[in-house]
């Protein structure tokens, strides 16, 4: 792949890479990287990843802010272009920030503290705010169900709700940070994955790999969030929730899984019949596209399972049988929901930890 860089303004070995990835991230932009060059902060460096926008923005951002790097790359998805800045990066860490974040002094530098202090921890995500709403929370990292439904942790409430540093299930890909040799010995983001879920992989292979999450809540970014529902959101979503539960988790672990996850599909099923009734297909696409790359899937998943460190039962404690409905709805549908499927999940939750534990306790290699 071809990309071209406009270089300006570095300094040799800075601690912390920013990586921003734009598309069509014009009206953003001046907001994002201002408050980013407005820190002052001189033992780092911002690197923008224009994904081959119309708007202009990448030759904007070089006259604007002749300091940030910007690299030209194609449009293959957010994964794509935060490899494609984590592979020009400089920095020992690396932190992520959508274009539509604003940032408060020190975040970034309170999140590569906390991996510091924390060998453990692998990634590490701010107290995400509402840019238009800061009084309320958009994500203290993000809750994983076991049906690898990922849901904001905290979604709406009130901003000092969630006031300590907690281990959470996986990290927001919005704003977070890691170590850069961990992010290159994982293989960066798949790519695969194009949108939706790339972050809740990427941190769930990093627990794989014996890593723990965490939310630091010292580190503040205003996120522009909005609930949307794109065309295809809903196929890349569930697609990319097989394709991960698939390089994840033992055959095994998935059998003893097996009613929850057709309780989520019941889940999904109803959510798309009720909010997307013309979205339909995107569904049956996504068990087609499984269906028809299996030989890809097994290959991803043979490299996933070779950087295994722990055990299944390890990966399923960071996980919550409950799903936050009210993310997805209010009144008496969410109620209901609530009714129904908590304690079913609940009950098959405790059942399949007991199996997995059973089935791992006589094993001496983790897994």
């Amino acid at each position: 792949m071809m990309t071209t860089m406009s270089d300006r303004g570095r300094h040799a070995s800075p601690q912390i890479s920013v990586i921003v990835v734009s598309y069509n991230g014009r009206a953003y932009l001046e907001q994002c990287l201002g408050s980013l060059l407005a820190e002052g902060v001189t033992d780092r460096e911002v690197i923008l990843v224009d994904s081959a926008s119309t708007d202009g923005s990448a030759s904007y951002v070089e006259r604007a802010f002749s300091c940030v790097r910007v690299v030209r790359t194609t449009n293959g998805g957010y994964g794509h272009g935060c490899n494609v800045g984590a592979r020009v990066a400089r920095g020992a860490y690396l932190a992520f920030l959508n274009q539509d974040t604003v940032v408060r002094p020190g975040w970034a530098e309170a999140l590569v503290a906390a991996l510091q202090h924390d060998p453990g921890a692998g990634l590490s995500t701010p107290r995400i705010l509402l840019l238009r709403d800061p009084d309320r929370t958009n994500a203290c990292g993000n809750d994983v169900h076991c049906t690898g439904l990922t849901l904001c942790r905290g979604l709406g409430a009130p901003a000092d709700a969630l006031g300590e540093d907690a281990e959470v299930g996986a990290i927001s890909g919005a704003a977070f940070a890691m170590p850069r040799h961990l992010f290159e010995w994982l293989g960066g983001f798949d790519e695969h994955f194009r949108m939706y879920m790339e972050d809740t992989d990427l941190s769930l292979r990093a627990r794989l790999a014996g890593y723990r999450c965490l939310y630091v809540s010292d580190a503040v970014v205003y996120h522009d969030y909005r609930l949307r529902f794109g065309p295809l959101k809903s196929y890349y979503q569930e697609r990319n929730r097989y394709l991960m539960l698939l390089k994840l988790l033992r055959w095994r672990t998935l059998l003893a899984l097996l009613p929850a996850l057709l309780l989520g599909e019941a889940v999904t099923w109803g959510y798309v019949l009720l909010r997307e009734p013309h979205r339909v297909a995107n569904k049956l696409r996504a068990y087609a596209w499984v269906a028809g790359h299996w030989r890809e899937v097994v290959a991803q998943r043979r490299r996933v399972q070779g950087m295994r460190r722990v055990a299944d039962r390890t990966l399923l404690a960071a996980c919550t049988c409950r799903l936050a409905f009210e993310q997805a709805g209010e009144g008496s549908t969410v109620r209901a929901a609530h009714a129904l499927f908590d304690p079913l999940f609940r009950a098959w939750w405790r059942v399949a930890q007991a199996l997995v534990w059973r089935w791992e306790a006589g094993h001496a290699r983790p897994g």
